[in-house]
């Protein structure tokens, strides 16, 4: 019973390390675009009723604050501009444009090994937000974000198999000029992952350098409009109703050199947006259908997300509440309206009020990270690294986050019904004859690793070999991961030549 044979050991030993070995991708349990939509908080009638209200606004109510340019494109599409000056919308054009928009797209990565599949419900997980401090978690303090730390997040991200796309998460306070701090951010990321970026720009005028340098990454402009690997985020309504001028026309000038836009609509429930869950999720179904208009208006066919973003609001003390149930359930509600129109969408979840990576946070950021899975959302932003309600960003918890998105995933797949899934025959040979008991069989081997999803960090020892083992902290493994990755170069860093031409166009801020 006690036999340590070499032979023995060498086999155990063999067999965990066949057992740590990356997975075939077609054996793999989890995956990026695997399909969702198990959960629907809406019932038909409901959606059906958020639709029509959604019409309703914008025939009745429609938009103010149009850019002039925005006017002509939208009343040559036939939008009415009234004598308040505000933007209405006919119901037959709404229709009519919904029924023509793109039912998929595709947000390119820069390899060609994570491109993104946004049909259907097929449901990805990233990163996004504005934070302005960098989460400390040892010290248990907050200071000003800077470019490097965004370097490092994307190169972190690069390296974490559950985070599918970067979208920026964080400000560059370190750069005081909003033009180097929007062409730093757009290098940062570049440099740091080659998976899909998210990027936002502060001026129309920021978009041509910015493209310049992408064409200069993607290999000339041919390259880049066949496969756009960065996409804006652009804030193109300020809630309730108003279109934001400036971000009209950053929007304008990104469908122009073909970048995907993200059309995000960002009210405050109580705040910016109606109190309830079904008004807030009302007014941001209609405003992104303004916006899908407005894209349709500028280019017929150009690709864009339908970014439904409703957040909640504690009334009490007027702070955003990001890691609700109220905000799971209006993101939930937002994904199934975006299966009601077969529209690629996005929208958030994953965020915690919670200051540090702690039980707090786990609990936010796992209750919306489910739910947006389970109700199909095709991008999951703001996923995982958020803290203090957006104010904050952490390496660490992004790192965790992996772990976490890691079983949201896996509860997204959800149960496989199948002649060998539901072993009749395994039963029988384990029961008449047999062992009496499934450890070791074949086809518990054989599975394990298809259907159970392992954390890479999560600690599921017994409590004496948690002691054996110096009693691991979470956290303090996730920084020592990051210090790992941090460690070595990042695998998305460009050519010596590129990086110099870029140096010479652009003042970067990152040492080379």
């Amino acid at each position: 019973m006690n036999d340590q044979s070499p032979s023995r050991s060498g086999g155990r030993a063999a067999r965990r390390a066949a057992r740590a070995a990356p997975l075939a991708d077609h054996l793999r349990p989890i995956r990026p675009g695997m399909p969702g939509g198990q959960y629907s908080p809406l019932n038909e009638t409901d959606v059906l009723r958020i639709h029509g209200a959604a019409l309703e606004a914008l025939e009745r109510i429609g938009l103010a604050d149009a850019p002039a340019s925005g006017v002509a494109y939208l009343t040559a599409a036939g939008a009415i501009q009234g004598d308040d000056g505000r933007i209405r919308f006919p119901r037959a054009l709404v229709e009519d444009t919904i029924a023509r928009a793109n039912r998929s797209l595709t947000l390119y990565s820069r390899d060609g090994l994570h491109d993104l599949d946004l049909s259907g419900t097929r449901v990805h997980y990233g990163t996004a937000g504005a934070a302005v401090h960098m989460v400390e978690p040892d010290g248990r303090t907050y200071r000003e974000s800077t470019v490097q730390d965004l370097h490092d997040a994307a190169r972190i991200c690069d390296r974490l198999d559950n985070i599918h796309f970067v979208q920026r998460p964080m400000v560059c306070r370190d750069i005081f000029d909003n033009f180097e701090m929007d062409m730093n951010s757009v290098y940062a990321c570049t440099a740091g992952t080659t998976k899909h970026i998210g990027v936002s720009f502060t001026d129309p005028s920021y978009v041509a350098p910015a493209i310049e340098m992408l064409h200069m990454i993607a290999g000339g402009e041919a390259a880049w409009r066949a496969r756009p690997f960065v996409s804006n985020s652009n804030c193109f309504v300020v809630p309730p109703m108003k279109f934001a001028t400036e971000s009209c026309l950053v929007m304008e000038a990104c469908i122009e050199h073909g970048m995907p836009v993200l059309l995000l609509s960002a009210g405050m429930s109580g705040a910016t947006a109606p109190g309830s869950i079904a008004g807030a999720i009302v007014q941001a179904v209609a405003e992104c259908l303004a916006g899908l208009v407005y894209v349709h208006a500028v280019k017929p066919g150009a690709p864009a997300i339908f970014g439904t973003w409703p957040f909640d609001l504690d009334l009490r003390t007027g702070a955003m509440t990001g890691g609700s149930g109220e905000q799971a359930l209006l993101t939930a509600g937002c994904a199934q309206m975006h299966r009601f129109y077969d529209l690629p969408g996005g929208a958030a979840a994953g965020i915690a009020d919670s200051k540090l990576p702690d039980m707090q946070a786990g609990w936010e950021q796992m209750c919306s990270n489910v739910m947006a899975g389970l109700s199909g959302l095709n991008m999951v932003y703001e996923a995982a690294g958020m803290h203090a309600s957006l104010l904050g960003f952490c390496h660490e918890s992004l790192i965790m986050g992996d772990d976490l998105i890691g079983q949201a995933l896996r509860c997204v797949r959800g149960i496989e019904v199948t002649d060998e899934t539901m072993a009749l025959d395994q039963m029988a040979a384990v029961c008449m004859g047999g062992p009496g008991h499934y450890l070791g069989t074949a086809e518990t081997l054989g599975r394990m690793e298809m259907d159970n999803v392992y954390p890479a960090l999560g600690d599921r020892t017994s409590p004496k070999e948690w002691a054996e083992r110096g009693k691991p902290d979470l956290v303090a493994r996730a920084t020592a991961r990051k210090n790992e990755i941090l460690a070595k170069r990042s695998a998305a860093r460009f050519d010596p030549a590129l990086d110099a031409a870029i140096r010479a166009k652009f003042n970067i801020h990152l040492p080379a």
